[in-house]
């Protein structure tokens, strides 16, 4: 099922038991790479103050969306005695490997898979040696945070056509599916989605978004509004508008 992060944000955890809550998510950090959602954030109300709490989708059970909350397969415990990550502090290669390797769950990088060997999820490509190497050597773990990218403006091939808005998300996965840019300063009123693999660049530092596509084209795209049902029938028009294989295509053929 596709959710936005904005509709997610704010459910509540809760313990494998479900008669426990951890805290309710807040943020999301996403592996630029792939685009696929590595861990939440949580905000456990004072329960851990001072630090920042991050689930793994790893550890994550069903989302109930009636009630607005998602089981987490965890203990309080476990959570309790998972390695410390201050407030301010960004997430590194070493911390997620210790924090993994504290979880015994698998690394998700380096793999033949967007989840590693051991995860039958969607299929990715694999990071270089040289990668892998710069990524020990530097710590970067390709992490962005969903809360900071949401305002970064995108670029067409011909001009700037808005800013992120919002991020549609498939729960099977974690994978992002769509960004929901909002046009209102060239084409008021109106939102589109777009997906990462039309994605030219992105500048990380200027906060930049840059598309294959022009205006023209996006103009023309089905319209997406807040009350659009993202159902395979309009998932496959949009598709067909761009001329681009969706994603769905793409696994079952295992690209």
């Amino acid at each position: 099922m596709l959710f936005k992060t904005k509709k997610l944000e704010h459910y509540k955890l809760k313990l494998k038991s479900l008669d426990a809550e951890i805290g309710k998510i807040t943020d999301f950090y996403f592996d630029d790479e792939h685009w696929t959602i590595r861990y939440l954030v949580a905000d456990t109300g004072g329960w851990l103050t001072g630090r920042k709490v991050i689930i793994s989708p790893y550890a994550l059970g069903e989302v109930f969306k009636d009630d607005k909350f998602i089981s987490v397969n965890l203990t309080k415990k476990q959570i309790e005695g998972s390695p410390s990550l201050a407030s301010d502090e960004p997430v590194s290669r070493q911390y997620e490997e210790t924090f993994l390797d504290y979880y015994g769950s698998p690394f998700y990088w380096g793999g033949e898979e967007v989840w590693a060997k051991s995860s039958a999820a969607l299929s990715g490509s694999v990071l270089s040696d040289i990668e892998d190497q710069e990524d020990k050597e530097t710590g970067d773990s390709h992490l962005r945070s969903i809360n900071e990218v949401s305002s970064y403006h995108i670029h067409a091939i011909d001009g700037e056509i808005g800013h992120v808005e919002d991020f549609i998300i498939d729960d099977e996965t974690w994978t992002i599916r769509y960004l929901v840019v909002s046009t209102r300063n060239w084409w008021p009123g109106k939102k589109v989605l777009i997906s990462p693999t039309w994605i030219e660049r992105v500048s990380w530092n200027d906060s930049e978004v840059y598309l294959n596509l022009t205006r023209v084209d996006i103009k023309a795209a089905p319209e997406y509004t807040d009350e659009s049902l993202l159902e395979r029938d309009y998932e496959f028009s949009l598709h067909e508008h761009y001329d681009r294989m969706g994603y769905w295509l793409g696994e079952l053929l295992g690209q």
